[in-house]
């Protein structure tokens, strides 16, 4: 990937103290990666990162019309859109939801599961393979791989994620109002607890990916726009985008979330805009 050449940023060279072994963090702006730091190509564990890459997959079936957003799947009531947005009552146990759909915000990896066992049953091919295919080998995403779930299970680099946020906020792959579905907020009123974060009122999400809305505290800081999108993983990674103005961020890294993330990753991010509005 070309980079364009800017001034180091401040904000963003400080992920590289981050007390952790390996950090690989890229900054796109206008559309273009600007900024890179660490080892590019290191493989990382994103662990709940994985739910927007997935949920980018699960749009293609929308697409292909393997089923629509609109699909019965899951418990009584559930959707393909109540699954991807964590409205179905799913909590951990697919076969005994915690609620009615569209009572709560329950974050779930295994209501991601009940979908993707439903697209391998439709397509008969594994979604690891249908991943491969579909998203990873077109945009030159060679390092990245799902091994397992659609929840938790992907392994990537800084460099391949990077590829995916350019093509979120420039779609090739998928018709751009597909896209815009997927970051605008569903059931948008559902109040729900954020990992790691307590509850929220409202607990904003899109389609796979979480919006921040006016969630605070948050991981993505208190300064970003209302409309930033994303996701964090408990191995100690996240990514946000900002479709409007075309900038995203990502950090990676082998350290599980936890407090020396919270108030870092908020400074860090609420800096980084800041920085970038001059």
């Amino acid at each position: 990937m070309s980079m364009t050449n800017q001034e180091p940023l401040t904000s963003f060279e400080k992920i590289a103290d981050w007390p952790v072994d390996n950090v690989a963090s890229a900054l796109i702006r206008d559309g273009e990666l600007a900024h890179t730091l660490g080892d590019d190509e290191h493989v990382f564990a994103v662990a709940s990162v994985t739910k927007p890459v997935a949920a980018y997959g699960f749009a293609m079936a929308v697409e292909e019309g393997v089923f629509e957003w609109d699909t019965p799947v899951g418990p009584e009531g559930s959707t393909v859109r109540h699954l991807l947005a964590h409205a179905s009552g799913i909590g951990k146990d697919a076969v005994n939801p915690d609620r009615a759909p569209e009572d709560r915000r329950i974050y779930s990896s295994a209501g991601f599961e009940v979908l993707q066992e439903k697209l391998e049953e439709e397509t008969g091919i594994d979604f690891a393979e249908y991943l491969k295919l579909g998203l990873f080998e077109p945009l030159g995403m060679n390092n990245t791989v799902l091994k397992g779930s659609s929840g938790y299970a992907l392994e990537t680099t800084a460099a391949d994620l990077a590829r995916f946020a350019l093509e979120v906020l420039e779609p090739s792959l998928l018709d751009p109002s597909t896209v815009k579905e997927m970051l605008t907020p569903q059931f948008a009123d559902l109040r729900g607890i954020v990992p790691g974060y307590g509850m929220q009122k409202p607990c904003v999400w899109g389609l796979g990916f979480e919006i921040h809305g006016t969630k605070d505290p948050h991981w993505m800081g208190s300064e970003l726009p209302d409309n930033a999108v994303g996701h964090f993983g408990m191995n100690g990674s996240y990514i946000w985008l900002l479709p409007d103005e075309k900038i995203a961020l990502l950090a990676l890294t082998d350290k599980d979330f936890g407090e020396w993330a919270k108030p870092l990753w908020a400074e860090t991010n609420d800096a980084i805009w800041q920085e970038l509005q001059g």
